[in-house]
């Protein structure tokens, strides 16, 4: 989920910007969609975000996971304690470096970039290749955006046995292991 928010907002960071970029948590969002009983999909995001685009091309978003916002406080619970292991792993987070090509964006210009990325989850490190959209929209405005929905697997971060207990106390026969999520990041300087 975050490779995808980090690979957006690195294809914007310009290299010769005399202040390094910051993600603005009320115009961003990271929403993924669960999938239960085959059949019900619903759409879940993260109320916490933070990260930043350095001078010299280094990436990082965070996604604060005791944030999960489902709309049912005791899954929200749930998902914190038995998926997400909160206490011990409480973020996620999303690395990659910007490369030379992408800092040419300018004032009103857009493009697509496939940028090459670190996921770190439940302590498990995952390379992974995000393609975004990112719109330098003014010389302190970056939107980054997922051009396709990343699937992120329960099994690539250890998240089974999670997956496996939330499906078990809310008595359901299945939850879907694989999750699509999307993104929306704004960064200003």
């Amino acid at each position: 989920m975050l490779k995808q928010f980090v690979s957006l907002a690195l294809l914007a960071v310009s290299f010769n910007s005399a202040a390094a970029w910051q993600l603005q948590n009320n115009s961003s969002k990271v929403s993924f969609v669960s999938i239960k009983k085959d059949t019900i999909g619903e759409v879940h995001h993260f109320k916490t975000l933070s990260g930043s685009i350095a001078d010299n091309g280094d990436f990082s978003v965070e996604i604060d996971l005791t944030s999960v916002e489902t709309n049912i406080p005791i899954r929200n619970e749930r998902m914190q304690s038995m998926l997400f292991n909160t206490k011990s792993f409480a973020k996620l987070s999303l690395n990659a470096k910007v490369n030379k090509e992408l800092a040419q964006l300018t004032d009103g210009t857009s493009n697509v970039f496939s940028v090459p990325a670190t996921l770190s989850l439940n302590g498990v490190e995952k390379s992974l290749t995000i393609d975004v959209f990112a719109a330098r929209t003014n010389n302190d405005s970056l939107l980054v955006t997922a051009m396709s929905p990343i699937i992120i697997n329960a099994s690539d971060f250890n998240l089974d046995a999670g997956v496996a207990a939330l499906q078990k106390v809310a008595g359901l026969p299945n939850i879907a292991r694989a999750v699509p999520v999307t993104f929306v990041l704004h960064f200003t300087q």
